[in-house]
């Protein structure tokens, strides 16, 4: 997997996510986790590593090939993969706020 930040970015041009909790950089990292970076510049670390290997992964079971995990990309502020899954920023951000840190679970 790539530690290379992602820059780019899916969004109706000439739109500029403001709000504090959406995504402004985001790097893909080892282990099915996530750096983020939002637009209040608060940044912490995403594990998705159980939601992708639980037994009701959906849409993220793609996610558990390293290659396909690493596609991640901004789409107008969230973090999104190219099969559809995408995680919700505000949460991402909530949980960062309080614990530096977001394991989500299956």
């Amino acid at each position: 997997m790539s530690s290379e930040a992602i820059t780019e970015t899916h969004q109706t041009a000439g739109i500029i996510p403001a709000a504090p909790w959406r995504l402004r950089a985001l790097s893909v990292l080892p282990e099915w986790q996530l750096a983020v970076t939002f637009n209040d510049g608060l940044s912490g670390i995403i594990d998705v590593s159980a939601l992708v290997h639980g037994a009701d992964a959906g849409v993220f079971g793609a996610l558990r090939d390293p290659a396909f995990f690493a596609k991640a990309y901004l789409d107008c502020g969230a973090v999104a993969w190219p099969n559809g899954a995408d995680i919700a920023p505000d949460a991402m951000h909530r949980e960062i706020q309080k614990c530096g840190a977001w394991r989500i679970l299956d």
